[in-house]
């Protein structure tokens, strides 16, 4: 198949999308198990581990609009972002390893350390994710292509995050004579972060590769290129774009809510329903489920509601069928940890809640391609880098803020270090069950009401594309 400004190729939407591996085993190590390694087999205090985290996301963030500002402004025989692409990995890699493998020391050098690994392996990723993201909307004009492309990228994410993930749960962390929790075991976790990062440098550079020779021709192909921001005053406008401020208020609550859910469902699968080890395996292998069923459904429901309405639509039903359980649970409705139906039960669930919060957040990351397709409309600047990084800095932001919450519950209600499923009281995992609930529901409300605010459709991309191509033809 020939490849065409308004599509692309198969091919390439694979080999781009399996270069979010790298990101999908990030972020997955440090919503499931950066904090319980460093709180529960390091032991240092939950407070100040979601402290450390949050504050190394928080100071990550606002190195985000530089690179991508730095990125749109790149000028070199392979493009923009490809610099960028290539530079990023070997950083990755060593920041990866290090982060899993602390110094012995007292606890508050192990928070700064945590503190500046974390940084280092955020920034790291910054200029890899930012200029990789800015590619979108060069990639393909299409308005439903960039969704389909978009859930290629969270299809490998998902499926390269739980793969590291169950490879961790059924081989690193198994029980030994040592270690009866496995999950404890410090040496299980240095054997995933050098699997980890090994994958990270081949999937990153395959996609680079990939992409290389479609982004190069174009932009050779182009004897004048779009003008971008200069200026502070550019700079500081792009982010005060509207459709671009409603779509990150909206993007706040999507994911806050993700890194909410994953930093403690560790504690939740262990405390609440009293998982065994090989039932955390399975959970990891099916919620791959779930990432298919997002890559299948999230282009036709994306095609007959719009992206906007969709993903206000699929928050709800993944609110409503992520918590149905603890609620039950909670009025004790709900099968008993141990009972035969508990399991697949409570994992039918799961798997619907997170397929339709994937698709959420699927169609957040395609309607940033058209924010940076309306500004240079209305502009004529190129700021795909700043509205990417935009998007990145939107979700350290709040990512730190989510995993901040996750340390606080788990401080505040008191659950005790190292403490096994069935051995904490009864009332402590009530209010964390509690705690997670409230703060889930009114969440994910608030995101999909923020959802309905977003100005931009289908409609407008075709006005959009049609005065693109009277302007090619003139």
């Amino acid at each position: 198949m020939t490849a065409t400004p308004d599509h692309l190729p198969l091919r390439t939407k694979l080999t781009y999308g399996f270069g979010s591996v790298a990101y999908g085993i990030k972020d997955n190590g440090f919503a499931t198990f950066l904090l319980f390694y460093y709180n529960q087999v390091v032991g240092i205090r939950a407070d100040l581990v979601s402290l450390a985290i949050a504050l190394a996301l928080i100071a990550d963030a606002f190195i985000d609009p530089a690179v991508g500002h730095l990125s749109d402004r790149t000028r070199t025989k392979i493009g923009r972002r490809h610099p960028w692409l290539y530079a990023a990995l070997i950083p990755i890699a060593i920041s990866w390893v290090a982060l899993w493998h602390p110094p012995s020391m007292n606890e508050w050098q192990t928070f700064g350390y945590l503190f500046l690994v974390a940084m280092l392996v955020r920034m790291a990723f910054s200029t890899y994710e930012v200029p990789s993201l800015a590619l979108l909307p060069e990639l393909s004009r299409d308005y439903h292509d960039r969704t389909a492309i978009m859930r290629f990228r969270f299809l490998f994410g998902w499926g390269g995050g739980l793969a590291i993930m169950f490879l961790a749960y059924a081989i690193f962390l198994v029980p030994t004579a040592e270690y009866p929790n496995g999950q404890l075991n410090p040496g299980g976790y240095s054997q995933y972060a050098i699997l980890g990062a090994i994958v990270m440098v081949i999937a990153g550079l395959t996609a680079a590769v990939a992409t290389q020779r479609r982004i190069v021709a174009a932009y050779q192909g182009n004897t004048k290129l779009a003008e971008t921001a200069h200026g502070l005053s550019e700079f500081v406008g792009a982010f005060r774009y509207k459709p671009f401020l409603l779509l990150m208020f909206a993007g706040v609550f999507a994911f806050m809510n993700q890194w909410l859910i994953f930093a403690l469902a560790i504690y939740l699968f262990t405390h609440v329903w009293e998982f065994t080890q090989g039932q955390f395996t399975v959970y990891s292998a099916t919620l791959f489920i779930a990432a298919l069923v997002a890559f299948l459904a999230v282009t036709p429901i994306s095609m007959k509601l719009g992206k906007a309405r969709a993903a206000a639509i699929l928050t709800v039903i993944s609110l409503a069928l992520g918590t149905l359980p603890y609620w039950l649970s909670y009025f004790d409705l709900f099968p008993a940890p141990g009972t035969t139906i508990m399991f697949p039960l409570l994992l039918a669930f799961l798997v619907a809640s997170t397929a339709a919060g994937i698709s959420a957040m699927i169609l957040t990351l395609s309607m940033i391609a058209d924010v940076s397709d309306h500004y240079e409309y209305e502009t004529g600047r190129k700021t795909e880098g700043l509205f990417s990084s935009g998007m990145f800095f939107m979700q350290k932001i709040v990512n730190g803020i989510g995993i901040l919450l996750s340390g606080l519950i788990i401080a505040l209600v008191g659950l005790p270090a190292g403490a096994g499923a069935g051995t904490v009281d009864s009332v402590i995992v009530d209010n964390l069950t509690l705690s997670y609930l409230i703060l889930a529901t009114v969440i994910s409300l608030t995101g999909a009401w923020a959802y309905t605010l977003f100005p931009l459709g289908e409609d407008e991309h075709t006005i959009r594309e049609a005065h693109r191509n009277g302007a090619a033809q003139t």
